[in-house]
């Protein structure tokens, strides 16, 4: 009898850290809005890499294999996030963001519905998917900034690192869940019925928008009209050197490093010579480490330091290059999960390190740089695997890139001089601008 309660009280010790652990990394779907947000995001993310592989698989398709045209869409697609995050940002910060959110998402079903038709008609052609992938650019240099800020606003600051952090693993589950599908029922059915599953998936997210209680809002002070000017951000990082010194590294591994979702397709089709479920396998397998890192990611509570930041930069530049040194589609696949791992590690350590470290009045035009140099650089990062594939191989837009981005991570690490002195975030230094009632509608 003894022994058994032994063996009771043992199995209490050890399940209730556990316990506390998962509570703990799931805080954040305490608050309403906040699950509300999840769960459109979960559906409408899971469309949405459906519509990756399926657009990826059209264009390789129409263009008979040709990664110049994958880059060109590619291009087109990421180039007015580069002209317009910015503003995106100014918009953020001016106006009421959950009703951005809703307008830009159902811009972008409206757009998915409609090339997806063109395609289950056969009346699609290369031009068109040019087209609408930079209409759809246009939609996310809206979308990206005020999803991004708009975390702060559904939580509070307390919980911005553990809300992030779960924010990157649903878009991983659906980063999973998306491929893999797409996969399947592009080989049964075809690229257009994928489209137009995408399509119907934004209804989700614009669902659990309208649902939310905007009183229970944390929304900071609305800024006086004309204020909000892009300039003031950008003197808002002018004057921190510490957000500089990790947006420089982003960009650097953005550019170079951060272009999987153009060398997995051609991977998959010009080394390895795999069908449309093998492609999916590998953004899957990528996918799985990322997952990984975003389930780790919530246990953060604090604002990352800069060594944390190029630690992972070093480790993500390491097995890209590995990766694209693969000899074969399995040791591909293994080598993608911890690959995918760094890469979302690294990507949101850089996030939590700039959210937190910025002004929540400048927090939208802020995150807008961020997303600025992370996806607005793709038109930049296209033309760069476009001229290492045409030069050196297919292999070499991984290999490249992946040594390219250890050598900026190596450097960064070696110019730090540490972070920051102790309360010099405002997002610490003053709470009060991001939990006040927040009861604007």
């Amino acid at each position: 009898m003894t022994r058994d309660m032994t063996r009771a009280t043992t199995r209490a010790g050890t399940e209730g850290p556990a316990r506390r652990l998962l509570t703990g990394s799931l805080r954040s779907l305490t608050v309403r809005n906040f699950r509300l947000f999840a769960a459109g995001q979960v559906v409408s993310a899971t469309g949405t890499w459906m519509m990756v592989v399926a657009q990826d698989w059209l264009v390789l398709d129409l263009s008979g294999g040709s990664g110049t045209a994958l880059a060109t869409v590619t291009a087109l697609q990421f180039t007015p996030m580069l002209l317009l995050t910015l503003y995106g940002g100014r918009l953020a910060d001016r106006h009421d963001k959950r009703a951005l959110l809703t307008g830009a998402n159902v811009v972008s079903g409206v757009f998915a519905l409609a090339l997806g038709l063109l395609v289950v008609s056969g009346a699609a052609r290369q031009w068109q998917v040019c087209v609408f992938a930079a209409a759809l650019g246009v939609a996310n240099a809206v979308e990206v900034p005020a999803r991004l800020s708009f975390i702060a606003e559904l939580v509070g600051p307390d919980l911005v690192p553990n809300a992030s952090a779960l924010s990157g693993a649903y878009f991983n589950i659906a980063r999973v869940l998306g491929p893999s599908l797409a996969g399947l029922l592009i080989a049964a059915t075809g690229t257009g019925t994928v489209m137009l599953l995408n399509a119907v998936s934004y209804a989700a997210t614009v669902a659990g928008l309208r649902a939310m209680r905007p009183e229970e809002l944390h929304r900071p002070p609305r800024p006086a009209a004309g204020a909000a000017r892009v300039v003031e951000g950008l003197a808002e990082l002018r004057s921190r050197p510490d957000l500089v010194a990790t947006l420089a590294l982003v960009a650097a591994v953005a550019l170079f490093g951060l272009n999987l979702q153009l060398t997995l397709p051609l991977m998959a089709r010009t080394v390895f010579h795999t069908d449309a479920a093998s492609f999916g396998l590998l953004t899957a397998a990528l996918a799985a480490g990322s997952l990984l890192a975003a389930f780790a990611g919530t246990l953060r509570r604090s604002r990352p330091p800069a060594r944390l930041v190029t630690g992972w930069a070093c480790a993500f530049g390491a097995l890209a290059a590995a990766t694209g040194w693969a000899p074969n589609l399995p040791t591909a696949l293994v080598l993608l999960v911890p690959t995918g791992f760094a890469s979302l590690y690294f990507a949101q350590a850089a996030n939590h390190r700039v959210q937190l470290g910025s002004d929540p009045a400048h927090r939208g035009r802020v995150m807008a740089v961020y997303t600025l140099i992370l996806q607005g650089t793709a038109p930049l990062g296209a033309v760069f695997v476009g001229a290492a594939t045409h030069y050196l191989g297919t292999r070499s837009a991984l290999w490249a890139g992946g040594l390219i981005s250890l050598a900026a991570a190596l450097v960064a690490a070696a110019a730090d001089r540490g972070d920051a002195p102790a309360g010099r975030s405002p997002a610490v230094r003053t709470p009060a601008h991001t939990t006040g009632t927040g009861s604007r509608p």
